[in-house]
């Protein structure tokens, strides 16, 4: 089992999955080495980290290896969560993840389809643009009550699921700017100029064996909330 000085992360920067595992371990301050991977180049380090061969993959220092993102992020904020995002508004986590799994369930579903109808032999990307409309107006109704998707304050639903509205977003930015979603619109926008996506969107050169590590994050985020609308 190899064992390393700070715990290794295996990133791609657009993908969403790992886009909201370094929102987490960015919020937490958990140094890591970050090392971005080209999906069509898998490193061999990565596979033997893990054979499912995509990202994220979190290898701890002791080689333990945390293979999914929303178990990264989980990692991450039970070590250290100074803005409270497990526990955020007063609703229990239970309920922020049933979000996140309709997230990762029905609207990932369709947004692969809208996004790349031609993978999934569709003629276009309008049926599932119509399917995954209904979790965004779902976003939307929450977002028109309060600030943030479960209160006032933002939390892990918030962070984990906005890289995939993100996504949705710009596969068709006209359509989505002309939707009846004031309240979404405007919490994406604030997400995407926030200082925590400024930070885990930083572009990195492909990784390869023996460089210099690249710690992440290179800035520890305050204890000011890290988006509001």
């Amino acid at each position: 089992m190899t064992t390393t000085l700070t715990p290794v992360l295996y990133s791609f920067r657009r993908c969403p999955y790992a886009m909201r595992a370094r929102l987490a371990l960015f919020v937490s301050g958990q140094l890591c080495e970050l090392r971005e991977v080209v999906l069509a180049r898998k490193p061999a380090a990565l596979l033997q980290a893990s054979a499912k061969g995509t990202v994220p993959v979190l290898v701890q220092t002791d080689g333990q290896v945390i293979e999914q993102s929303l178990e990264i992020m989980l990692w991450a904020l039970r070590c250290h969560d100074p803005q409270h995002w497990l526990q955020a508004n007063g609703v229990p986590l239970e309920q922020m993840l049933q979000w996140v799994a309709r997230c990762d369930g029905e609207f990932k579903f369709h947004l692969d389809r809208y996004k790349y109808p031609h993978r999934f032999s569709l003629p276009d990307g309008n049926e599932p643009q119509a399917q995954g409309a209904k979790f965004l107006n779902d976003l939307n109704r929450q977002l028109s009550e309060h600030r943030h998707l479960l209160g006032e304050f933002e939390c892990l639903a918030d962070m984990a699921i906005a890289p995939f509205v993100r996504q949705f977003a710009h596969t068709d930015p006209i359509w989505f700017a002309r939707q009846p979603w004031p309240a979404l619109q405007l919490w994406l926008h604030a997400f995407e100029n926030s200082s925590a996506y400024a930070q885990v969107m930083t572009k990195f050169l492909p990784w390869a064996p023996n460089q210099e590590p690249v710690l992440f994050p290179a800035q520890v985020a305050d204890e000011t909330p890290l988006f509001q609308t």
